[in-house]
């Protein structure tokens, strides 16, 4: 009998997502149509899914997997400084909306509780604060990144206002857990998986690169990594008295921390959400007993509330993303944060385990986020509308203003590049200040940090001593400028300091080799010149940073049939293209074609996802 209910969960699993596809049903988030495909199958309805042995183990091992995946999507680099894009007063910033936002859920949850408990509906407020609480970031994911919204202010402030809405009802669920469970555990214990959970992230981090470079297809070491560190956590977490699944998250953040590579990302989650999640979302729609719900009128009278609550303790996002993003926006962005399913499931289960939810009190809150997960994207996709483009501009800073660095500054476009000048010499200031965005300053580097000169993403230093450009190719990897092109005459054989810094990441250039390449360019390839002199076409180079073109082969590109593809340029490598080649996040890809079509390549490929 399990077997035959596992051949029709996955029967399910692969038949949903193809129905869904063939009738255009893109509004319900797949997670939702198999907790509703798993209600047809289960005790509510069909009953020919068994929920109980084997099935039961693998839907716990869905949602460890789940949960796991969900802490790999927690981006640690919005919490960091960003740097100023403008002088003057700055917009609010995305971690500090967040963090008003969710501070504001927290309060109307806790009074929609307590309210809860008044009139006699659920009389535990502090779990029901939890529930509340609760966001889909994966669901959150999935939406923001069809609108590609994940780089812009809007999507991470909402994207860290969905991590708060996993991190902390989940380490309020421990907590919770500890101090009402029958566990003999301490309390203060939790912090030892704090401490596991550090450790081998110290461990791990030294020895991933040298997992990466030894693994092959038979051995698939990242995703054993990925497994242990799950497993270990999990089993620290269930010994110390934690929820299971907060050791799964902690595990997940761990391997986001190591800097997985983007293939590992995707096998971690195609095997997740290829065979383990959907065994947990259809068991759970399978688990529900509808026909029970429905013969006790006070459970079913919670469905209304409990979906009005999970709006309701969202509206104060509403004033909060208004301060910096307009109001169709802010509905929009306040309409998605009441997505709620992922941690809802997992958090019912411990109530049950607690003795403080019935069945069909479980089964009125999942029905409830159920309808909050299908009409939240649905709200949100109907209500949002792009704010004016916030393209980032490449800076490019240039320190030696002359007959070199002048005109290619003049030349590079100002709808993708912000260009400064910085020079020492008050009559190259003089000369050339009416024509480009020019200062005058010293090369001492406290005066080129005050100017801002190394808050940039690429420097050129072009001045025409290679002494200077020297010391000043040092202040620059010192403030850790990401591209840094120094420009040397000649080399001089007899020091190595040019080595040096290509060995440290310095782009050297040469103006004699340069030449001597091009010439010996012109005598093997003639059509060279007239390539680069060309006003029509050109050869161009863009970098992938959109999601959305990561896996996808090079024959599958929307503008395929537009250029011609030479080289892909990956982890300082040269790779021949054809026509199932895969393309990874970070590739550099070098073709020809038109160049009225290189901006709309570039704005597809470029912004980031």
């Amino acid at each position: 009998m399990e077997s035959i209910s596992l051949l029709i969960v996955l029967t399910a699993a692969l038949v949903t997502p193809l129905f869904m596809a063939h009738f255009h049903i893109n509004s319900v988030p797949t997670a939702v149509a198999e907790i509703l495909v798993g209600i047809v199958l289960g005790k509510s309805m069909l009953g020919w899914v068994h929920t109980g042995g084997d099935m039961q183990g693998l839907s716990e091992l869905g949602v460890t997997i789940l949960i796991f995946l969900s802490g790999m999507e927690i981006d640690f680099s919005l919490f960091k400084p960003q740097p100023k894009t403008a002088k003057g007063p700055q917009p609010a910033n995305p971690v500090m909306l967040a963090v008003v936002g969710f501070a504001s859920i927290v309060v109307l949850s806790l009074a929609f509780s307590y309210l809860l408990q008044l009139i006699r509906f659920f009389n535990h407020p502090i779990f029901a604060t939890i529930l509340f609480t609760t966001i889909a970031l994966g669901v959150v994911i999935a939406a923001l990144k069809e609108k590609e919204l994940l780089h812009q202010p809007l999507g991470q402030t909402i994207l860290l206002i969905a991590a708060f809405g996993e991190v902390i009802p989940l380490l309020g669920l421990t907590v919770y857990s500890a101090l009402n469970g029958n566990s003999d555990s301490n309390l203060w214990l939790l912090l030892l998986l704090l401490l596991a959970a550090l450790v081998l992230l110290a461990r791990f981090k030294r020895v991933y690169s040298f997992f990466a470079a030894i693994d092959k297809s038979t051995t698939q070491l990242d995703i054993r990594l990925a497994f242990f560190l799950v497993f270990a956590l999990v089993t620290i977490a269930s010994r110390v008295g934690a929820e299971s699944i907060l050791g799964a998250f902690l595990a997940g953040m761990v391997m986001n921390l190591l800097g997985p590579r983007q293939e590992t990302r995707d096998k971690l989650t195609s095997l997740g959400y290829g065979f383990f999640i959907p065994i947990f979302f259809i068991v759970t729609g399978a688990n529900l007993n509808l026909k029970a719900l429905m013969a006790d009128p006070k459970s079913l009278s919670l469905i209304p509330l409990v979906l009005i609550g999970f709006f309701i303790t969202k509206i104060g996002l509403i004033p909060v993303l208004r301060h910096r993003f307009k109001m169709q926006n802010a509905l929009a962005g306040t309409f998605l944060s009441t997505t709620t399913i992922t941690l809802v499931i997992p958090t019912l289960t411990v109530g049950r385990n607690l003795g403080i939810l019935t069945e069909q009190q479980s089964g009125a809150f999942t029905l409830a986020a159920v309808i909050a997960c299908v009409s939240g994207p649905i709200l949100f996709n109907s209500f949002f509308k792009p704010e004016p483009e916030t393209f980032k501009k490449t800076h490019v800073t240039f320190i030696g203003g002359n007959l070199l660095t002048v005109p290619i500054a003049q030349h590079l476009s100002s709808e993708r590049y912000d260009v400064q000048l910085f020079t020492d010499k008050a009559e190259n200031f003089r000369t050339y200040n009416s024509e480009v965005n020019i200062a005058l300053t010293t090369y001492q580097e406290d005066a080129l940090v005050k100017a801002d000169a190394f808050d940039c993403d690429i420097i050129v230093l072009g001045d025409f001593n290679a002494d200077t450009n020297y010391a000043l190719a040092k202040m620059a990897l010192a403030h850790k400028v990401p591209r840094i092109i120094a420009r040397f005459a000649a080399k001089d054989a007899t020091t190595d300091r040019y080595d040096r810094l290509r060995d440290k990441g310095v782009e050297v250039f040469n103006a004699l080799d340069a030449n001597i390449a091009l010439l010996r360019s012109l005598i093997e390839t003639p059509s060279t010149l007239q390539i680069l002199d060309d006003t029509i076409a050109g050869i161009y180079e863009v970098t992938i940073r959109n999601s959305r073109f990561a896996g996808l082969e090079l024959k599958n590109l929307p503008f395929i049939d537009d250029i011609t593809v030479s080289q892909i340029y990956r982890n300082k490598k040269f790779i021949a293209p054809h026509g199932d080649t895969q393309l990874h996040l970070g590739d550099h890809l070098i073709f020809s074609g038109d160049k009225h079509l290189i901006r709309n390549i570039r704005t597809q490929v470029e912004k980031p996802n």
